[in-house]
């Protein structure tokens, strides 16, 4: 049907309504934005780029998604001696994801994909690469050789270790310490993490660190570090220029591994591969534990979600001490003193 001038301007669009129908169109684009946002915001940082280096990893494979089952057994048969087990099972997990949020079929519940990766775990499983505990007295090393050097890098890495330590931080917390975080009290200094791993919601955890009063105090080597660097707000751990200017811009939590592993060579600690920011971490809960802390007090400063991590330490701290063959050993020296008499 042809429309008449009449009837065209009947049916044209007001200045008006299109200005509305414009207004509406904004607000659902300002919403779908508004919920991506919300979306990503469900998994950390840390897990999203893990997951999209796994999905990477399998395009440049050949790998195309969505993906079939027979492909990802080609994929899994194709790293099985390459590949740490555990490394696959996380591929396998970061695509399912994917199908899931894509709206497509999961691949990777197939029961064959998975008695294939089992079969793979019992042949090619290796140990778990741990991250060698830094005992106090090794931390009491460090800290004595840094405060000997007058530079102001030596100032900050003092403090950041002391605080990995005795606060047990995980590295990307610790980076991402505020002087706004920090109360000063009598007795030590009482930080609050907006957000950490375990506590993804924004509830906030509290951790407190008493005054040392030997050769370790973490809230001392913060409070000289402060002054020192000048910093009176904003993030506390910053990178520092060859000309000794500190920068605005917070360190890597990459930095801290480099950091431990440089300063633990030049003081003579050994063997510094096994080193890693996480040797803080593990050296709390073992230190702590061996001077007689409860399980429940290294937990909680260790921020720990699985009481299974806690315990693993502790017993790697009891290898000797909580021996069983302490016993027979002992009753086969007192044996042979017997027999002299």
């Amino acid at each position: 049907m042809k429309l008449t001038p009449q009837s065209k301007q009947e049916n044209a669009i007001h200045p008006e309504e299109e200005k509305g129908v414009t207004i509406a169109n904004g607000r659902a684009g300002e919403l779908v934005l508004r919920q991506a946002a919300y979306i990503q915001a469900a998994s950390s940082d840390n897990t999203r780029r893990t997951y999209q280096s796994a999905v990477r990893h399998f395009l440049k494979w050949g790998g195309v998604l969505p993906a079939s089952e027979n492909q990802l057994r080609n994929y899994l048969l194709a790293h099985a001696e390459q590949l740490n087990p555990r490394t696959l099972a996380l591929r396998l997990t970061a695509l399912s994801q994917w199908h899931h949020h894509q709206g497509f079929a999961d691949p990777t519940a197939h029961s064959g994909l998975r008695k294939l990766l089992t079969g793979i775990q019992r042949v090619s499983g290796k140990p778990k690469k741990k991250a060698k505990a830094l005992e106090l007295e090794q931390l009491e090393v460090l800290v004595t050789y840094l405060d000997s050097r007058d530079e102001l890098s030596a100032r900050r890495d003092s403090a950041l270790l002391q605080l990995g330590f005795f606060g047990g931080f995980r590295r990307s917390e610790l980076v991402s310490l505020r002087v706004e975080h920090i109360q000063w009290e009598k007795a030590g200094i009482r930080i609050l993490l907006p957000r950490s791993k375990t506590d993804q919601s924004g509830e906030g955890i509290s951790k407190a660190i008493p005054y040392g009063e030997h050769i370790c105090c973490a809230a001392r080597a913060l409070k000289v570090w402060l002054a020192a660097a000048g910093i009176t707000q904003g993030l506390i751990f910053r990178g520092i220029n060859q000309w000794q200017q500190v920068a605005e811009a917070g360190l890597h939590p990459a930095s801290m591994n480099t950091i431990l592993k440089k300063h633990a060579g030049n003081c003579g600690l050994g063997e510094t591969t096994g080193f890693s920011s996480h040797s803080l971490r593990r050296g709390m809960a073992t230190s702590a534990y061996r001077a007689g802390a409860s399980f429940r007090d290294i937990k909680r400063q260790g921020g720990w979600r699985f009481d299974g991590t806690v315990h693993g330490y502790i017993e790697e701290a009891d290898l000797f001490e909580e021996n069983a063959m302490m016993s027979l050993l002992s009753l086969s020296a007192a044996g042979k003193t017997e027999r002299k008499k």
